[in-house]
């Protein structure tokens, strides 16, 4: 029996948290014009937009939220930490320096939560997607592959959620790592990615052998689930200490 919870009444509570925080959005682009609505249809204030090059005073805010670019990110994110500003980061492609932000959050003392994808449908899908790789692990017939689909903006590839879904699979099978492109190495998962005009986002998993193929499908119709889940994370941030992730937030065990 497979047994993971997202207790739904902790859920429900999130969904209708409204209290006033000053947020900043660190990164105007999409995204955070999406965060913006959400936020202040829940009762916050933006206090911060910031582009790239803008020079801010973060201490304006009770709370920051990073969809920039990843060659801004990991300054947005330790200049939170370095002045005790919570900080949600969805921003991808950085992820070289994730250590060293944690180490850095954790000699603060301070509050920092990444997630690749903010959807709550989509950390659903993360943890049907290790269920099925733990099923799925003694049946060598079978072989992994993923594709990934985005609007043409997105500047990384394959995408910070592809990659946890592929982590997710590593972690319960015997596949060593993952490859970007339509074919790998034997031991590795192939992940191909693809840029489209306006796609907000689709992340499938196959798994296929001689007689069937399994499938397992997110297909994400628009922006706001994504917005909707970091704005949550950030009223469920302040006032803590520490480093998170979405299974915090959402009580997904």
């Amino acid at each position: 029996m497979i047994q993971y919870a997202l207790k739904l009444p902790v859920l429900d509570s999130l969904l209708n948290i409204i209290f006033d925080m000053k947020i900043a959005l660190l990164g105007y682009g999409r995204m955070g014009k999406e965060i913006e609505k959400i936020a202040l249809s829940r009762g916050h204030e933006i206090v911060i937009r910031k582009d790239v090059e803008d020079i801010i005073d973060i201490t304006l805010a009770d709370v920051a939220i990073d969809f920039s670019v990843p060659n801004a990110a990991f300054n947005n994110i330790t200049n939170c930490i370095e002045n005790n500003v919570p900080v949600i980061a969805g921003t991808t492609g950085w992820l070289e320096k994730y250590e060293e932000v944690v180490a850095f959050c954790n000699q603060k003392n301070g509050a920092f939560l990444y997630a690749s994808n903010f959807s709550v449908g989509v950390n659903i899908f993360f943890e049907l997607n290790q269920q099925l790789a733990k099923m799925m692990r003694t049946l060598q017939d079978y072989e992994i592959s993923m594709e990934e689909i985005h609007h043409t903006q997105k500047l990384d590839a394959p995408s910070g959620t592809a990659i946890t879904l592929a982590e997710g699979i590593i972690e319960n099978t015997s596949k060593k790592g993952w490859e970007l492109g339509a074919n790998s190495t034997p031991e590795n998962i192939p992940i191909e990615a693809k840029r489209i005009p306006d796609v907000p986002g689709t992340h499938t998993v196959w798994y296929s052998s001689e007689v069937d193929t399994i499938e397992i499908k997110h297909t994400a119709h628009s922006r706001k689930g994504f917005a909707l889940g970091a704005v949550i994370a950030a009223e469920w941030i302040v006032g803590k200490t520490g480093v998170f992730s979405m299974k915090d937030v959402l009580n997904i065990r």
